[in-house]
């Protein structure tokens, strides 16, 4: 970054025994669970690979780590709390409880452990307001273990990170491109601690800040809206070969939905009274759905959403006609 997160958090400190805030709602939703890091650390076995029986990096290492990183590199002194989703738990028993049926399983006969696991930390001491919405770093990973191949000998193990803002506003994930890093692969906690540091160093906060601030300068009419739905409705269906020449969309039917809903009802983001709406407020519908996407394809769809509304955004700018956008009455702020 061009000014670096340690030189921001040195000027912002806040107390350590800052009151951890509560959250009515979380940066993913979809089929997750809220837990602990403490739960993940003593009540979850960890997974292993069969053939050597080589131990995985748990989702408490990798979370540990992150902070680790964020604490002793980042010089953060302020009191981290994780915000942890997890889903598709996978259960167990003990050996002592072989042949038992599962109704009459002691708790401390049971074991467990979830096959993916999102988590996030929030840094409120940088905040930015963007287009009237406060928005704080936060950085955060993904862990799936449907991703692993845990029937072979222990291999380099696949992870996701991030760091970015979350919009206060609604909770929603607010992620660039050089924010993510989807298929960072190690083998060590050593490794990932220093690649960790790295997707940070590489991240330019100052640009992504400017560009999400962009996209408030211009908007669609309720013609161009309807326009950019119905074509997002037909790309699913399209040629391959028609698919190569545009942009690549990762949404599914259910969220285009929840755009066209959100678009006439939602509090902060909908239209407004002249029927137009600004790119920011689209991007924010976009990143609200994308919160039922599971767990191990979310931040994907989350970049791909800032990239779309980027696009979107060159291509009214330059005042050009395209597959999602047409420009008969392009409107600008």
């Amino acid at each position: 970054m061009e000014t670096t997160l340690q030189q921001n958090i040195s000027h912002q400190i806040i107390e350590e025994d800052a009151i951890v805030q509560s959250k009515t709602s979380s940066f993913i939703e979809a089929n997750t669970l809220p837990v602990t890091l403490e739960h993940l650390k003593n009540d979850c076995i960890i997974p292993v690979f069969a053939k050597d029986n080589e131990t995985t990096i748990s989702h408490y290492q990798f979370i540990n780590t992150v902070k680790n990183v964020i604490q002793d590199v980042l010089g953060y002194q302020g009191n981290l709390v994780p915000e942890i989703r997890v889903s598709h738990v996978i259960k167990g028993r003990i050996p002592s409880a072989i042949g038992k049926p599962a109704k009459d399983l002691l708790e401390e006969e049971k074991t467990i452990y979830y096959e993916r696991m999102a988590f996030l930390f929030e840094i409120p001491e940088i905040s930015e307001i963007v287009n009237g919405n406060p928005l704080n770093l936060c950085i955060g990973g993904v862990r799936a273990y449907n991703q692993e191949n845990l029937f072979s000998k222990k291999s380099i193990e696949k992870f996701k990170l991030f760091i970015g803002f979350q919009n206060k506003v609604c909770t929603n994930l607010c992620i660039a491109t050089d924010g993510l890093k989807e298929d960072l692969r190690v083998s060590s906690i050593e490794e990932l601690a220093n690649r960790t540091n790295i997707l940070f160093e590489s991240y330019d906060k100052k640009k992504h800040l400017e560009l999400m601030r962009s996209m408030n300068d211009y908007y669609l009419t309720e013609n161009q809206f309807a326009h950019l739905i119905g074509k997002m409705k037909l790309f699913p269906h399209l040629d391959k070969t028609i698919k190569n020449e545009i942009f690549t969309l990762k949404i599914n039917d259910s969220q285009i939905n929840s755009i066209v809903r959100d678009y006439h009802l939602d509090e902060n983001f909908a239209k407004s009274a002249d029927d137009k709406i600004s790119l920011w407020n689209v991007y924010n519908l976009f990143t609200e759905a994308n919160k039922s996407t599971y767990i191990d394809s979310n931040l994907e769809r989350n970049v791909n959403a800032y990239e779309f509304i980027n696009y979107l955004f060159k291509t009214l700018q330059n005042n050009q006609t395209d597959y999602f956008i047409y420009n008969n009455t392009i409107a600008f702020s």
